[in-house]
């Protein structure tokens, strides 16, 4: 397959986005359409606030969302080296899991969910920093082996609260646990993180191929691997809590758009983040919007229909490439 011209596939990509957030602001079960903010139109008030302050900030919600993940998802994939990798599998969606459902068992909502679910992805994220030490200090094995096991402990967890919860709750919890943008009021939480994070993806690149190929690579090289760890899990980590707690736990994105960046545009980190985060985004708006017309009143949970629309377009473009760069 030949690879286009970056800044073409970029702007590709952007054009993309950009199309998608507007469909999802022009489409939904209301009736609301995009002529009620065209000047002198006789779009009545309701119209014009279905528009801009219900789908508009859930669609950038879940650009940012999605752009955040797939970030997260490239950081975790080059500090593990393992193609699996992804923003979850370090425990620290399980850990936010614990906390949020812990909080809706207690009767709690609104943003004391948020906050234990910030609570519980940084507990997650220090206890495997902590237990991932060893002698010699990190190894991606020793770190993803600490990950994984924190990650199952919390599964047992969350499963005995949903046990334990009734009836009423046990729906809001399993749609939170599934990925849910119902309640997104405001993006600009995540809209800044993506503009902090994203240039400092891009700028920390050269160091991430050189670590991409290896720690014995990393050090005839002269980087300073251990620093370059700390700040790529911990960035990661960061990135993953804040996605958590705005939409609860929106699968496959991570995981899957950096490889689809890669088979497009090769292996740079610099190319890759950029357009790993515009996919990411552009696929979270458009499950999302799948998720709330496609059996209108009624919503669907993001997370499965971000493997659903993801899963044949990373196919598609696997078939016609042999080698997984």
């Amino acid at each position: 397959m030949r690879r286009p011209a970056t800044p073409i596939a970029l702007l590709i990509l952007a054009l993309l986005a950009l199309a998608a957030i507007a469909t999802a602001v022009a489409v939904g079960s209301s009736g609301a359409s995009l002529e009620a903010l065209w000047p002198g139109a006789d779009g009545n008030a309701l119209s014009r606030s279905i528009l801009l302050d219900l789908r508009l900030p859930r669609a950038l919600t879940a650009f940012g969302t999605g752009a955040v993940l797939a970030l997260a998802g490239l950081l975790m994939q080059a500090l593990l080296r393992n193609p699996l990798a992804d923003p979850y599998v370090l425990g620290v969606s399980g850990g936010a899991a614990v906390a949020a459902l812990g909080a809706m068992v207690l009767g709690l909502s609104g943003l004391w969910i948020d906050l234990g679910a910030a609570i519980g992805a940084l507990c997650a994220m220090l206890t495997v920093f902590a237990l991932a030490r060893g002698p010699g200090g990190w190894t991606p094995t020793r770190l993803l082996l600490t990950g994984v096991v924190v990650a199952s402990g919390c599964g047992a967890m969350v499963s005995l609260l949903l046990a334990l919860s009734d009836d009423a709750r046990l729906k809001g919890m399993l749609f939170w646990l599934m990925g849910d943008l119902a309640y997104a009021s405001s993006p600009w939480t995540m809209l800044a993180l993506l503009a902090v994070a994203l240039p400092l993806v891009i700028a920390v690149g050269r160091p991430l191929n050189v670590l991409a190929r290896g720690e014995l690579t990393a050090q005839i090289a002269g980087l300073s691997v251990r620093p370059l760890r700390i700040g790529v899990y911990v960035g990661a980590s960061l990135l993953t809590a804040a996605a958590v707690t705005t939409a609860g736990s929106v699968g496959f994105v991570g995981l899957v758009t950096p490889h689809l960046a890669r088979l497009w545009l090769g292996s740079d980190h610099r190319i890759v983040a950029p357009a790993a985060a515009l996919m990411g985004g552009t696929l979270v708006v458009i499950a999302d919007l799948l998720a709330r017309t496609i059996v209108a009143p009624r919503q669907l949970p993001v997370g499965a229909l971000t493997a659903i629309v993801g899963v044949p377009l990373f196919l598609s473009l696997m078939s016609r490439q042999r080698n997984l760069a």
